[in-house]
C-alpha cells in the first residue's frame, strides 16, 4: 500500500515539474529578430544554400538549444565549430532559447 502512495506521489511531483519546463520555450518573434546574422549561412528560411552549413529549420528545439549552448562553452568541435563558437560566444541563454523556437517553428522544407 506505501509503493502506491509513493508513485501516487511521484506522479504529482513530476506533474509540477513538467510547465516549468515547458514555461522555459523561447520566444518565436524575439528570436526571429535575432536571426539576421544566422541568415548569413543558415539562410533567410532555416534553408542552407551552401551544403556545408546546416539546415535550421524544424529541427527539435531543445536539440538546437542544446547546439547553440555547446558551441558557446566550446565543448562542441569539428566542422564549422570555429565559426559557431565565435557566434555563439555573445549570445545569452534568453536569446538561444528565443533563437531555437524561432527555427523550431519554421517548416522542415523551408516553404
Amino acid at each position: 500500500m506505501k509503493l502506491k502512495h509513493y508513485a501516487v506521489a511521484g506522479l504529482f511531483a513530476l506533474s509540477a515539474a513538467v510547465p516549468a519546463v515547458s514555461s522555459a520555450a523561447g520566444d518565436v518573434a524575439a528570436g526571429k529578430a535575432k536571426s539576421a546574422v544566422c541568415a548569413a549561412c543558415h539562410g533567410q528560411n532555416g534553408i542552407a544554400q551552401i551544403p556545408m552549413y546546416a539546415n535550421l529549420a524544424g529541427q527539435h528545439e531543445q536539440y538546437l538549444a542544446s547546439a547553440l549552448k555547446a558551441y558557446r562553452s566550446k565543448e562542441r568541435n569539428g566542422g564549422m565549430a570555429a565559426i559557431m563558437q565565435g557566434q555563439a560566444a555573445g549570445l545569452s541563454d534568453e536569446d538561444i532559447a528565443n533563437l531555437a523556437a524561432y527555427y523550431a517553428s519554421l517548416p522542415a522544407g523551408g516553404k
